[in-house]
């Protein structure tokens, strides 16, 4: 029993030593950069099943990787990976053609719509339409500086913001770290290929099975840095609006028309919107009349009610006047 699991150990010892100087060489460079590195095993020698066997195998793991140099002022080599993010905050007077022209745009690259929410409603009696949309776009990199252009031609673009990110230091080490992943795959394959009894095969399948999950994460991960690089990502949001945003400060003078103007436009527009909103409102502003109407009639025909009934206590309760008092009156006459 202990013989056997010492042939276990020395199958995944020596699994790990292929490992250990494959990365070693890898990472050579001691910046994340990876080189072609040779690793040989020599005197490979491990008992399995009372078999011996003697081996020696060079394996060579190659490195497809730019080396990059120490320099730093050095121009930017070919193969960087470089992630581009734009927001754009956009701005027109006809909404439906916008959207339309953009999406028309989008296509024409060979980009898409990652995501995209659009709100159609309008107010009636606000100033401005409420109309929006805001969207996610891919496009591919190469034409990316095309597409901005075309933005500006078509929208009044009121801010920009650029976004580069390096990650070509990380997508350098991943692809190291997957070729050592499929060198040890190929290591652990051959190490199941001699093993002889159950004991070895579920414990060299157990590694490989590990080493297997490893590698299609990290191939999965190379895969989403690669969409990224190749289809740069705009973020888009866009309004509708009456007037749109100027790019150049105006002028003292051009300021005060623009406001006068604006003024003027703004007590016009007050004044249409009243009319609208009144003539709309003309059911409810008879119901509430009507209410208003009833109520006041209610509190006169009460207040009459109480006078009345005030006047006939003060008349009952008034002392009478003296007989002889007429008569005086008279006969003064």
């Amino acid at each position: 029993m202990y013989m056997k699991k010492g042939k276990v150990i020395t199958v995944l010892l020596l699994a790990a030593m292929t490992v250990l100087f494959t990365g070693c060489g890898a990472s050579k460079d001691g910046a994340g950069f990876s080189q072609n590195t040779d690793v040989k095993t020599s005197a490979d020698t491990f008992e399995m099943g009372g078999g011996l066997y003697e081996e020696a195998e060079d394996v060579t793991v190659s490195e497809e990787a730019a080396d990059y140099g120490s320099n730093a002022d050095m121009a930017v080599p070919e193969g960087r990976k470089l992630i581009r993010t734009v927001e754009l905050e956009v701005e027109t007077r006809e909404f439906e053609q916008m959207m339309s022209s953009l999406e028309t745009q989008i296509q024409e690259l060979g980009g898409y719509v990652e995501s995209m929410d659009t709100y159609n409603g309008s107010s009636y009696s606000g100033y401005s339409s409420s109309r929006s949309a805001r969207l996610k776009v891919r496009i591919p990199e190469e034409k990316l500086d095309g597409f901005l252009k075309t933005m500006a031609d078509i929208g009044n673009i009121v801010r920009r913001y650029d976004n580069v990110e390096d990650v070509t230091l990380s997508y350098v080490d991943m692809e190291s770290r997957r070729n050592t992943l499929r060198a040890e795959q190929s290591r652990l394959l051959e190490f199941l290929d001699k093993a002889e009894n159950i004991e070895e095969i579920i414990t060299i399948e157990q590694r490989l099975s590990e080493v297997r999950y490893q590698l299609e994460s990290m191939e999965s991960q190379l895969r989403t840095i690669d969409n990224l690089v190749d289809y740069s990502t705009v973020e888009i949001s866009l309004s509708e609006v009456r007037e749109l945003t100027p790019v150049e400060e105006p002028g003292v003078w051009k300021r005060i028309s623009e406001g006068f103007g604006e003024s003027l436009l703004a007590i016009g527009h007050g004044a249409l919107e009243f009319c609208i909103w009144f003539l709309v409102h003309i059911p409810y502003l008879v119901i509430w009349g009507a209410i208003i109407a009833a109520i006041v009639l209610m509190i006169r025909k009460h207040r009459g009610k109480k006078r009345k009934k005030l006047e006939e206590q003060l008349r009952m309760n008034a002392p009478a006047e003296p007989l002889a008092e007429p008569f005086a009156k008279e006969a003064e006459k």
